[in-house]
């Protein structure tokens, strides 16, 4: 286990450096590792993007406050982007949920803004939770919900009454997901992490960077499951419920092996997948990535995350330009470096809005 990492560089001419007729003693020069970032010398032609060349949909936000409040400054900056649609998805759900959607709706945004409700299984042992969800399901429908969000921590750090974790093939889960099917609402579902946080945290993880910056994202081989059995769980409820539509977040963390994912997507006609926080995997593997995107055009879905307006210039470059070698937000990715992937119109639409809008039964005619 790697405790501490310096690079050290030593500039020396045998023993001793000779400069202008003097002897002077060796050059040592310590730099921390996690400080060591040097700009690109490379000269190529650069088109940095501020805003998306269509308007587009973010399937993959979260706003919390979206209850209250003055909401034209968020506006605003969504215009900027081109951003059309904000999709929340944590709209928590029931009262909540309905505060959001009148807020909106009482400041004219109701075409801006789609909530996705929430669930909690943490009382999941409870003799009627199962009805009792659905009813909120439903209930969060009639009040405006266009879908449901699955964070990671059900079916990772949620526990049932003896303390075991709830997986989220859990059965008594399996009329929630029918239910959403009945309703036509997607259901967008997180389950797990990169799988490099569960692998040893020494020099051959490729996210050895970010795991020493961030230790808390660090996980042992069955903490709190193997990630091959978090992510099996997952996929069984997509066999399970052909009826209902699923968008699987971040690429199903398949983003870095797209000929696995493609495999997936060719089983699952009912999963979806959306690139939010998984832009760089893309970014640095252009040929492969364009090839993926040609083929699986129609269930692609632009997402985010994380709210930064600055950051979505880099997922606009790496989809709309041919640009190479420019420099991720997030640098401790291993110094990662982005492509841009040069996609075509029609693909640019499809992955835009085209394909979520779908799914939302949105009316095509909001998108300019």
């Amino acid at each position: 286990m790697i405790r501490r990492l310096q690079l050290i560089i030593l500039v020396f001419a045998c023993t001793y450096v000779i400069a202008n007729g003097q002897r002077r003693e060796p050059l040592d020069i310590t730099i921390d590792f996690e400080s060591y970032d040097p700009p690109s010398t490379l000269v190529v032609p650069e088109h940095p993007k501020t805003r998306s060349k269509f308007p587009f949909i973010d399937i993959h936000n979260h706003q919390w406050r979206l209850g209250e409040g003055d909401l034209s400054q968020l506006v605003a900056e969504m215009d900027s982007l081109n951003m059309q649609v904000l999709v929340n998805l944590s709209g928590r759900g029931g009262a909540a949920l309905k505060a959001m959607v009148d807020n909106v709706e009482s400041q004219g945004f109701s075409d801006r803004f789609i909530m996705f409700t929430n669930i909690n299984i943490q009382s999941i042992d409870e003799p009627d939770w199962t009805e009792e969800t659905v009813k909120q399901i439903e209930f969060d429908v009639a009040n405006g919900a266009r879908g449901l969000k699955i964070y990671k921590s059900q079916g990772m750090t949620h526990n049932d009454k003896a303390g075991n974790r709830i997986p989220i093939n859990d059965p008594r889960i399996d009329p929630i997901w029918a239910k959403c099917g009945e309703l036509g609402i997607p259901i967008l579902i997180h389950s797990a992490d990169p799988r490099s946080f569960w692998e040893p945290h020494d020099s051959l993880n490729e996210r050895w960077l970010e795991l020493k910056l961030r230790p808390g994202r660090k996980r042992g081989p069955d903490n709190p499951a193997s990630w091959e059995q978090i992510l099996e769980e997952q996929h069984d409820i997509f066999r399970k419920h052909p009826g209902t539509t699923f968008i699987n977040a971040h690429f199903g963390w398949y983003a870095n092996d797209l000929a696995k994912l493609g495999s997936l997507l060719d089983e699952l006609p009912n999963m979806n997948v959306e690139f939010g926080a998984v832009i760089a995997e893309l970014g640095r593997q252009p040929r492969a990535a364009s090839a993926f995107f040609e083929k699986y055009q129609d269930r692609i879905l632009f997402g985010k995350d994380a709210y930064n307006p600055e950051e979505y210039y880099t997922y606009f470059r790496v989809l709309e330009t041919a640009d190479e070698y420019f420099p991720y937000y997030k640098r401790y990715h291993a110094f990662w470096r982005m492509y841009g992937l040069d996609l075509s119109d029609e693909i640019l639409k499809k992955i835009y809005y085209q394909n979520a809008a779908k799914l939302l039964h949105l009316d095509p005619a909001q998108f300019p």
